[in-house]
């Protein structure tokens, strides 16, 4: 089918930015889709001018009734990054749009800030929680955000500040590339500036010498977590998640979830890598909200329930680790969800729990480890080991 749908990039200075194709696009069009700053940008007299639909999700619908119509969509810069084109391209076929991109905020905003974009992380908050960009904080990264709002900025700025990097730069640019632009700076710590709702965000991370370090590769300190005392410890925790393999966009049941430290921790490692936590205590469940809230990854999701009948109706995973509850159904159950190519993991500190994963080795193959750790404490005036409880760990992964 020949392209009927144009999904068209524009920035503040309008049609006067389209390259002359384009911009014909836009001034035959019958039918364009786009917010008001949209439409007066596209300054196009003759067309349907259609606004976003509310619920923002009847928005494919919309579009699909359109077809047999010149219809072009109007997206703020680049419509395929953190942009509404991606979302229509998964629910219409590539051969019906023709997209149409445009400089984006992120390049615009590196411009500005004199940036490399081979060197920055660019993260988008708008429509989702801002908790999601604390994951990034790290000594002298270079952040992009594309904010939420006009109060974004304010809570980036205490996120900073409470974790040791209050004299991180923060610059907010608005209306890039028109006759509007706005830039206001300031340190996270001072950050005070009543700013336009529609802005992008740069920081630069600055870190005190008494900054929180928490890297995005799994083996976070257990300081870190709320946790009753049942966690997966720290050194167990790194081994867990190397044999687990987070990856981009990769789904993860976390069975007997506790505190939520390892599905943080996969979240964490991978971009867009979502968990999936089963544990029946609301307390623990609690502290595992909590914990993910405070390390940048509120969209943990958490299902009260006792394995195995608690997985019935998830979404299939990518890994599936058992830190709690294990049994053979529940193994079973696990087992059966997980697709092609899933990893699987399975840690027992008990004699009875090591004996069952000792079974399930010789049937099903796999890696079988005993994983040991001791940690210097003081003792009287001296120092000596003290061994945690050994842990064994089975792992396989499904071909």
């Amino acid at each position: 089918m020949k392209p009927w749908l144009h999904i068209v990039g524009i920035g503040e200075d309008g049609l006067d930015g389209l390259t002359p194709a384009t911009r014909a696009v836009v001034e035959a069009a019958e039918v364009i889709v786009g917010g008001t700053r949209h439409h007066v940008l596209s300054a196009n007299k003759s067309a349907e001018m259609l606004a976003w639909p509310s619920p923002f999700a009847a928005l494919i619908d919309q579009i699909k009734d359109l077809r047999g119509k010149r219809v072009v969509v109007l997206a703020t810069g680049d419509p395929l990054w953190f942009s509404v084109g991606a979302r229509i391209g998964r629910n219409i076929p590539a051969n019906e749009i023709t997209y149409h991109p445009q400089v984006s905020a992120f390049q615009l905003a590196a411009a500005r800030m004199g940036w490399s974009m081979a060197d920055l992380e660019t993260l988008t908050v708008h429509g989702r929680p801002v908790e999601q960009m604390i994951a990034f904080i790290q000594p002298d990264a270079r952040l992009l955000i594309l904010t939420t709002g006009a109060e974004t900025p304010a809570q980036i700025a205490e996120f900073l500040d409470q974790r040791g990097y209050g004299r991180s730069k923060m610059t907010v640019l608005a209306a890039m590339g028109g006759v509007d632009e706005q830039r206001f700076d300031s340190f996270a710590k001072d950050w005070s500036h009543e700013v336009p709702a529609f802005n992008t965000l740069a920081v630069e991370c600055v870190a005190a010498p008494d900054a929180a370090l928490i890297p995005r590769v799994p083996g976070l300190g257990d300081e870190v977590f709320i946790h009753d005392g049942t966690m997966t410890k720290r050194e167990v925790r790194a081994a867990t998640l190397a044999k687990l393999m987070p990856m981009r966009g990769a789904l993860l049941w976390d069975v007997g979830t506790g505190c939520g430290s390892v599905a943080v921790e996969w979240m964490r490692a991978a971009r867009y890598a979502s968990a999936i936590g089963i544990e029946p205590r609301a307390d623990r469940r609690t502290m595992a909200a909590d914990n993910a809230q405070a390390l940048g990854v509120p969209a943990l999701q958490l299902v009260d329930g006792h394995v195995p009948a608690a997985l019935n109706g998830l979404a299939p995973p990518d890994a599936i680790f058992i830190g709690g509850g294990l049994s053979r159904e529940t193994f079973q159950a696990c087992w059966s969800a997980l697709r092609p190519l899933g990893r699987l993991v399975a840690n027992a500190v008990t004699l009875e729990s090591s004996g069952l994963l000792v079974e399930l080795y010789k049937e099903f193959g796999g890696d079988l480890v005993q994983i040991a750790v001791n940690r210097a404490e003081p003792l009287g005036g001296l120092t000596s080991w003290k061994p945690l409880r050994p842990v064994t760990q089975w792992s396989l992964i499904k071909r």
